[in-house]
């Protein structure tokens, strides 16, 4: 029944248009994910070897990776006055099983990281809920900035702001839009990637006091120290990334050849949301397709990002997954803690930097064994409270 109730509520959210074979939104674009600001390779794909077989470089449909992609308003405060977000949502919703009494089971809510959309967690997303069995629900979205997330004119006529409070406000405030009853909400997992972990580290306090219960929290491949180390260097990388592509396929392609992602099939769904047409514009006739989101303009919202990083993840009262690319090491005080036992250590040693695209099926079995070993639910369910005797 609560669940008849969430899908009765959920439906009232508008749909977005359907999904054609090539991942072209009828209505105009499909186009999510833009490569993270934080990647080293920038170089331009280096010349095909003779004799082998050409890739598939072509789009995918999102259409099959999610139940549903949602248009959510999300009405946000600022200091010109209140506003209203219009935030791009993808949801798989869990279908509670019989043994689960209260019917709202977990939802997995993922946060990208900066330069990315939602659909960074497609392959991810599909891989989970299948293993899953239903059990486990998938929300991913665009933050503001990224993607088809809309802000109101008068934001974006105005410097964006980007600022870490800014964005954990609005995954917040999405949450209690979509779940406005915390005794009908489901619980949480929150997952962030990058720019993404610091979002959901600073916001877990508040989605526990005003949406609903967080079973957990797991951070993917971003570090305080080292990522505050490498912001000295980030101004040129970004602006020496490729300014735009002749085509959507020539992006997917630059992707996997720079090793910026390692898995073609993921590239192919979140590799599109990453541009726009800039064909109908006066752009040069060579880069018809431009990136969506602007990095170089998020530069004065670096530092805060992750700066207190390890002390919030740490300091969340609920379990802790920090799951790690190879190549990442861990600053003091998450040594610490580690050694300390106040958190669990996956460390992917062949993954690139966006460990859930890279390696979607073994990040899902990760976090599925994450939530399995800390969920709760079981246990307090015979349990009565104050008031129930």
């Amino acid at each position: 029944m609560q669940r008849d109730l969430l899908k009765s509520r959920l439906s009232k959210l508008p749909q977005l248009p359907a999904l054609d074979q090539s991942g072209a939104e009828v209505d105009d674009d499909e186009a999510e994910e833009l490569r993270d600001s934080f990647s080293t390779s920038l170089a331009p794909p280096p010349p095909r070897v003779p004799g082998k077989p050409a890739k598939d470089y072509s789009p995918i449909s999102a259409a099959g990776y999610f139940s549903s992609a949602l248009e959510v308003d999300v009405p946000l405060s600022s200091p010109a006055g209140d506003r209203t977000a219009t935030f791009r949502v993808y949801y798989t919703p869990p279908q509670p099983t019989e043994e689960d009494q209260g019917g709202r089971g977990i939802v997995f809510v993922c946060v990208h990281g900066a330069g990315y959309s939602g659909l960074s967690y497609a392959a991810f997303g599909r891989a989970l809920a299948e293993k899953g069995e239903g059990k486990v629900g998938v929300l991913a979205y665009d933050a503001r900035g990224h993607g088809k997330t809309r802000l109101s004119e008068e934001q974006q006529d105005s410097t964006l702001d980007m600022s870490l409070e800014s964005m954990s406000a609005d995954l917040v405030g999405l949450l209690k839009s979509m779940f406005p009853k915390r005794e009908e909400a489901p619980s949480f997992l929150l997952v962030g990637h990058s720019m993404g972990g610091a979002v959901v580290a600073d916001a877990c306090a508040r989605v526990q006091s005003e949406v609903g219960n967080v079973t957990g929290i797991t951070v993917i491949d971003v570090v305080e120290g080292s990522a505050l180390e490498a912001l000295s260097g980030m101004t040129g990388l970004v602006a020496a990334q490729p300014k735009g592509f002749p085509s959507v396929e020539n992006a997917i392609e630059w992707h996997v050849r720079t090793k910026t992602l390692n898995n073609l099939e993921s590239a192919r769904i979140s590799v599109p949301p990453l541009l726009r047409d800039n064909s109908a514009l006066s752009a040069p006739p060579d880069l018809p397709f431009v990136w969506r989101a602007n990095l170089a303009a998020t530069e004065p919202f670096w530092k805060g990002w992750f700066t207190g990083l390890s002390s919030k993840f740490l300091s969340c009262r609920t379990a802790k997954l920090l799951l790690l690319a190879g190549a990442e090491s861990l600053d003091k005080e998450l040594m610490i803690g580690q050694m300390q036992g106040k958190y669990q250590l996956e460390v992917f040693p062949d993954s690139g930097h966006c460990v859930q695209e890279d390696a979607p099926d073994k990040t899902a079995d990760t976090l599925l064994a994450f939530w399995e070993r800390n969920d709760r639910t079981d246990v307090l369910r015979g349990v009565k409270k104050v008031g129930e005797m």
